[in-house]
């Protein structure tokens, strides 16, 4: 049983100065940091490095494709994700500031946060693992690569209009209350909370970063919109009228591939392969 005295209303605690209430400046470097890193990966022609399909099927020992995805999927998570949790993680180190070591707490909160996208990170890997290993197996398949991207766009245009991404929309959208009902002292309960807001994060852009896996993590082309897409999504003062046109959209270009991928071929390379 948890101890009442340590819930409290996150927004409602009073910082002890005007620091309190801004995001910390490291986490704006770190989300600079990331993006500079991706547009000198695109520049230098290093992107392809880290994309789905090159790491399957290159010559790297398993262990060192594991790890240079691993470091690839943290910067992508820095550049997509961590800019539309922004009003949350200032809500929750205004709300910590009075905690013994609130920098660790922070860090606590982050750290569960950024366990829910790695493991979905690595769960895709794993996915499209198997789905190299299936393809040269199905003939059908293995002449029709177009069905696979144009299908996961199709997933990501469905899941637009799903009831599982507005209830999570709905999280996201409105930090201060999911504080007041979550928030609790401590190091291990400020893990747990980023694990939850992690996992609302999530049941919003799953099939969203399931397409960024698609094309490859650091293909600008698609991550530049899609990082302003999601941000707006869970920010933006009218976002939810935006919601159902992307679904449009989406499943639009989801025919689009299936019926002739070859309109798009530098902004689908996976199609290359």
């Amino acid at each position: 049983m948890h101890d009442r005295s340590a819930r409290g209303p996150a927004v409602g605690v009073r910082p002890t100065s005007r620091r309190a209430n801004r995001v910390p400046a490291v986490l704006l470097v770190v989300i600079a940091t990331a993006w500079a890193l991706a547009l000198a990966a695109e520049w230098t022609g290093y992107a392809d490095w880290v994309h789905h399909h090159e790491l399957v099927d290159s010559r790297l020992p398993v262990w060192g494709a594991l790890g240079l995805f691993f470091v690839a999927w943290q910067v992508h998570i820095a550049a997509m994700m961590l800019p539309s949790s922004l009003p949350l993680i200032a809500l929750f180190r205004r709300a910590s500031v009075t905690q013994p070591r609130p920098a660790v707490v922070l860090g606590a909160f982050l750290g569960g946060y950024a366990l829910i996208w790695t493991a979905f990170g690595f769960v895709a890997l794993a996915g499209d693992a198997l789905l190299h290993d299936l393809v040269p197996r199905w003939a059908w398949l293995d002449e029709r690569p177009r069905l696979i991207g144009g299908g996961v766009l199709l997933l990501a245009g469905a899941f637009q209009f799903s009831s599982l991404k507005d209830r999570c929309l709905r999280e996201c959208r409105h930090p201060a209350a999911f504080l007041v009902k979550h928030y609790q002292r401590g190091g291990a309960a400020a893990f747990a909370l980023g694990r939850r807001h992690g996992l609302f994060c999530l049941g919003c852009c799953w099939a969203l970063m399931l397409v960024m896996f698609s094309v490859g993590i650091a293909n600008l082309a698609w991550m530049a919109p899609f990082a302003l897409l999601m941000l707006y999504e869970k920010t933006g003062r009218r976002a939810q009228r935006a919601v159902a046109p992307v679904g449009i959209v989406l499943l639009g270009l989801g025919v689009l591939v299936i019926a002739d991928p070859a309109w798009m071929p530098e902004l689908y390379p996976a199609f290359d392969h």
